[in-house]
């Protein structure tokens, strides 16, 4: 068989030599449209969910929110791994599927888990589902501060104020317009509110 191979390849030397060059060709193209990074993203099927919890501190948003949500989601079909992650302002659950599992059913199926575990969370808390990425999808963590010798209010909290505005109004929009960008979470500041409390005695008397 061997020779043969060889007797064909000597009698076709030309044709031999132009499927050689084809053959490096191909493999010089496929090695320049290959994906290639420095670190291979080898996370399974993840969903996540942040909370933005802002009146509890620490150890009551793991009691009040985390663990709520904890044991709402157990039991889901293809869950193998389930972890948390709280901390002043934030509660994070991350929930590990099977390799096999599609990611939007996996999505919809802790959708339908949430609506269930948002009744037994505090009023003021809306859990969210993160964007389809991995844990290798975050690029890095900032935050906003004042630059050295900057005019800045005298009062801390509307420093904060000021801060937060930056971030949600300035920062925010530019950094969604980085082509790559699925999200940006934010996470500590004072957000400004304004509310309108009627005078409910004064109501009454103009009633009548």
């Amino acid at each position: 068989m061997i020779d043969k191979i060889l007797e064909l390849s000597l009698g076709h030397r030309a044709f031999v030599l132009l499927a050689t060059l084809a053959l490096v060709g191909v493999g010089l193209w496929s090695a320049s449209h290959l994906p290639i990074d420095a670190v291979p993203d080898i996370t399974g099927v993840q969903v996540q969910i942040n909370t933005e919890v802002r009146t509890l501190a620490a150890e009551e948003s793991e009691r009040f929110v985390t663990w709520p949500i904890e044991i709402e989601m157990a039991g889901l079909p293809g869950l193998q791994e389930m972890r948390s992650l709280t901390k002043f302002g934030l509660s994070q659950v991350t929930l590990q599927f099977d390799d096999s599992t599609d990611i939007y059913r996996a999505r919809q199926l802790v959708t339908e888990r949430l609506q269930a575990a948002v009744e037994h969370l505090p009023h003021d808390v809306a859990p969210k589902l993160a964007p389809i990425s991995t844990g290798l999808g975050e690029i890095f963590y900032y935050s906003v501060s004042y630059k050295e010798g900057a005019k800045k209010p005298e009062s801390l909290q509307e420093q904060l104020f000021q801060l937060r505005e930056v971030n949600e109004y300035t920062i925010k929009p530019l950094l969604r317009t980085v082509p790559g960008v699925a999200e940006v979470n934010e996470s500590g500041g004072y957000e400004r509110q304004f509310v309108v409390q009627p005078r409910a005695r004064a109501i009454w008397h103009g009633a009548g």
